[in-house]
């Protein structure tokens, strides 16, 4: 099991700036992966092998899931299945959100 059970949103952030990347991934369990993830201007993602949940943690903006956009704000729950293209836009300066991977390679069925 993970030692760290709980990462709070400013140490999550402090890890990703000190990381230089624009995602870092903060926990693992089974097929569990939870990522923070702050995009720097476009987000470049590309459709994932796993189910996707995101946590709008700070700021706000759109997104993008397969042909379909809605508003996006902090503490909003976005839900995309394995390999749907997907992508955030019009967002904050200050948007993060974070990202939870889980179950088998082509999502659960």
């Amino acid at each position: 099991m993970n030692d760290n059970f709980k990462i709070s949103l400013e140490e999550g952030l402090h890890k990703l700036n000190l990381s230089g990347k624009e995602f870092i991934n903060l926990f693992n369990h089974g097929t569990l992966e939870v990522e923070l993830y702050q995009p720097n201007l476009i987000d470049k993602q590309e459709p994932h092998e796993k189910d996707e949940i995101y946590i709008i943690a700070s700021g706000s903006g759109k997104f993008f899931n397969e042909g379909k956009n809605v508003d996006v704000m902090k503490g909003d729950f976005v839900f995309v299945q394995a390999g749907n293209e997907h992508r955030f836009f019009d967002f904050s300066d200050d948007f993060s959100t974070w990202v939870i991977f889980y179950g088998p390679k082509g999502g659960e069925k």
